[in-house]
């Protein structure tokens, strides 16, 4: 097989690069139109019940509430063009310190949960192939499906409530997990090492929940991509060469089977994301998906289309990451 010619993937993610300008622009084009035109006015956090006309219209001028929307909205396109997403109404600071301060939680979160999640989900699919039709497998297949059909707020909840609240309250188990927060009181009096562990015990519950959730349709993706592959010639013919079944199925089959859980990098984002949304407000974990969530309550405009933005761009980032990862895992795909 010949490897990918260099030229033609670089042509090829410009492409992508260029074709994902007009459908940000599109998503961020339908969420302005939804926050602006949903009930409430959020000059009404910022107005205390004793200031007079004058100072209301004021405030209402300086944060542009008394444009028409397109008139807002062509203000606010012009300023993202430049690089500015606003000032935030709720904390008084601009919406890029306050996504640049929120990124980084919801970064390790989402990424600790989709590496766990394709860690163990392609695991669990490859013993289901390996133990077709036994008990090994109908046993997986149901936990795999239970814990699939559950909303990850939900399982969020449960964790929390056996976790958490039951293991340290009721039963007195020595090693429970913190249910709030990204790390303890005493953080910056620890370790290094105290701080990777309480850093670690804080994240156990909510990439769990987000990680077990993915990791049901994974796995069953896994699973029928391995039985599909162990039926291929090229199988059959290791197995007569007298190779040992283990180096057939991890070895070969694995390693072909692999190929199309790929696409599942780009499909499983946008769920990931959602996910993360409620995940991080059940758990109080200082993300952006908190972040959002509480602006969204506070009427905080520029920021609820900032985050959708910035949800937005890494979707579609991570999906053109997924598709560049074929020309290395499939030297047969071309992207003339």
């Amino acid at each position: 097989m010949q490897s990918l010619p260099r030229g033609h993937l670089s042509r090829y993610a410009l492409r992508r690069i260029l074709g994902a300008v007009p459908l940000v622009l599109g998503i961020s084009t339908l969420l302005f139109f939804v926050v602006n035109l949903a009930p409430g006015d959020p000059a009404s956090y910022l107005i205390s019940p004793g200031m007079s006309a004058e100072v209301v219209e004021r405030i209402r001028t300086s944060f542009g509430l008394d444009d028409p929307v397109p008139v807002r909205y062509l203000k606010w396109l012009g300023s993202v063009a430049s690089g500015d997403l606003g000032q935030s109404f709720s904390q008084g600071r601009p919406v890029v310190d306050v996504l640049a301060s929120a990124l980084p939680a919801t970064l390790l979160l989402s990424g600790v949960a989709l590496v766990l999640s394709f860690m163990i989900g392609t695991v669990i699919g490859a013993l289901q192939a390996a133990r077709h039709r036994t008990a090994v497998d109908s046993t997986l297949s149901f936990f795999t499906l239970f814990f699939y059909s559950m909303p990850s707020f939900w399982l969020a909840l449960m964790m929390m409530l056996v976790f958490s609240y039951a293991a340290s309250t009721l039963w007195g188990w020595p090693i429970w997990f913190p249910a709030s927060g990204i790390q303890g009181a005493d953080y910056e009096a620890l370790s290094a090492l105290g701080k990777l562990r309480d850093r670690g015990m804080h994240l156990v519950l909510p990439a769990a929940s987000l990680s077990l959730v993915m990791m049901g349709g994974i796995a069953r993706f896994a699973r029928g991509s391995m039985l599909e592959t162990i039926r291929q010639d090229f199988i059959r013919t290791a197995r007569a060469k007298g190779v040992p079944e283990r180096a057939v199925l991890f070895r070969h089959a694995l390693r072909n089977a692999l190929i199309p859980l790929v696409t599942l990098l780009g499909l499983y984002l946008p769920i990931l994301f959602a996910g993360t949304i409620f995940v991080e407000e059940i758990f109080a974990w200082p993300g952006m998906g908190r972040t959002v969530v509480g602006a969204i309550q506070a009427r905080d405009y520029p920021l609820v289309m900032g985050g959708g933005l910035l949800f937005a761009a890494l979707v579609v980032i991570g999906n053109l990451v997924a598709d560049l990862l074929y020309a290395f895992v499939d030297p047969r795909v071309r992207y003339d």
